[in-house]
């Protein structure tokens, strides 16, 4: 089991920034990917950015420019830097953990995190 524990959600006006944290800890070998997803309501859950089994990094064309994914591998910690912020970004934000274990494909979500931007 993997669990995955979000931060750094909140308000923010638009054009503003905020950085969500990841933080995971248990069966982390298991894992070779990890990023961020939102839904916001009445949409369904989309990728925003995520780094890839090969540790590329892939955006949503929407946030290209705008959002910065990074990590720190010793803390276990995946970040997003969200910068020049929309109305549009408002959403709930989830972390994201991808990997095997064995032929066992794994595939784990956190609580989320609320990501709200006023005109």
């Amino acid at each position: 089991q993997v669990q995955l524990v979000e931060s750094g959600g909140g308000s923010v006006q638009a054009g503003g920034s905020l950085r969500l944290s990841c933080a995971a800890s248990g069966s982390i070998a298991s894992i070779n990917g990890m990023g961020w997803y939102r839904q916001a309501p009445g949409k369904q859950r989309e990728l925003v950015a995520i780094f890839t089994s090969g540790g590329s990094t892939i955006y949503a064309d929407s946030v290209k420019g705008r959002f910065i994914i990074s990590r720190d591998t010793a803390k276990k910690t995946v970040y997003l830097q969200m910068n020049s912020l929309k109305p549009e970004d408002t959403a709930v934000y989830y972390c994201n953990a991808k990997g095997y274990s064995g032929s066992a494909y794994l595939n784990y979500w956190g609580q989320g995190t609320q990501v709200t931007v006023s005109s």
